[in-house]
């Protein structure tokens, strides 16, 4: 079998690879597991060293555009790709500051990745990761008090948006046949390893990640703030399971939301002091940032995901066991 992963050398799409590596054979809508042969990692940047080196990972470098455009094009050049997960995105809070960058990377590549699949004529299964951005209230559209798979996503950011027409691309792709549809609404993830990236939800991650390397880190919003989380492992099941699933139980094409558990800034910063200390909690500045206040602000907070759950998905119990993952997962990242 084989996969190609777009922004395979992202924090994400690495950690798949290496799942996908060490579980050695898939099955695919339901069928019979087949042996994993080639995973093709496709990114602006090379992915790890070590990773790179699996005789079993190809390595493609280059604007994601441009690689569609190509002739052959990435995916043309791949014809007996069976599996297609597409992570690469510019994030939201790049996309909230330039909408020309947010539009040519998660709506016209993605566009250009389906019109790929479909030239093949082999309906490869394509696992498109949305995001709970695709949700969003304003005080003349609230959101419910529990966000399920079937509430109308209503996004108030430009990346919102564009996930959410990504969402109905791939559907409609998949109702015509084109590929076998896959829509999974990812949660915001934490804790991610690496350094910060351009998202409005990055500090999540930073809060903790940085404190335990002994760094200063800025929480932009209030210690009351809640939002909806879900760990890299918890994160990652759900993108292997969207491929196992027969088209029976995955059920309609529309997108299912990933499971998440509901915390608060104030006790994610505790669990960090129950587990690191004081001198860890005493890295956290906390100083408002209006702008990204307001875009975390419109996302909902309580997440049902009865599909989800119905195919053994599951959210983390509790936020300190994320924290302890963290630590298990990246000692060379922790000074305290």
């Amino acid at each position: 079998m084989k996969i190609l992963i777009t922004g395979g050398a992202g924090f994400l799409g690495v950690r798949l690879a290496r799942t996908l590596l060490a579980m050695g054979s898939l099955s695919i809508n339901g069928q019979a597991a087949q042996a994993i042969t080639r995973i093709t990692l496709a990114d602006r940047a090379a992915p790890p060293g070590d990773l790179a080196a699996d005789p079993r990972i190809e390595v493609v470098t280059g604007d994601l555009n441009a690689q569609l455009a190509a002739t052959p094009s990435l995916v043309a050049a791949r014809p007996d790709v069976a599996l297609i997960y597409h992570l690469a995105a510019a994030v939201s809070g790049e996309c909230e500051a330039d909408f020309d960058l947010g539009m040519r990377s998660n709506f016209a590549a993605t566009h250009a990745l389906l019109e790929a699949c479909r030239a093949l004529k082999t309906q490869p299964m394509l696992v498109f990761a949305s995001s709970l951005a695709v949700f969003g209230q304003t005080a003349l559209l609230p959101l419910p008090s529990s966000v399920t798979d079937t509430t109308l996503p209503t996004p108030q950011s430009s990346y919102g948006i564009q996930k959410f027409i990504g969402e109905q691309m791939v559907a409609d792709y998949g109702r015509k046949g084109f590929v076998r549809a896959r829509n999974t609404r990812l949660m915001t993830v934490s804790v991610r390893p690496g350094k910060p990236n351009g998202a409005a939800s990055g500090f999540f991650s930073g809060m903790i990640r940085e404190p335990l390397a002994g760094v200063v880190s800025t929480v932009p919003v209030a210690a009351a703030t809640q939002v909806a989380l879900s760990s890299p492992g918890r994160t990652v099941d759900g993108l292997v399971r969207a491929a196992q699933a027969s088209d029976s139980d995955w059920g309609p094409l529309t997108a299912i939301n990933l499971p998440a558990m509901t915390t608060s800034v104030g006790e994610m910063a505790d669990a960090l002091k129950s587990i690191a200390g004081p001198a860890a909690f005493s890295l956290l500045q906390w100083q408002i940032d209006p702008a990204i206040e307001r875009i975390v602000a419109t996302w909902p907070t309580r997440i049902a995901s009865p599909r989800a759950n119905a195919l053994g998905l599951h959210a983390d119990s509790q936020f300190a066991d994320v924290v302890h993952a963290y630590i298990s997962e990246n000692p060379q990242a922790v000074r305290l």
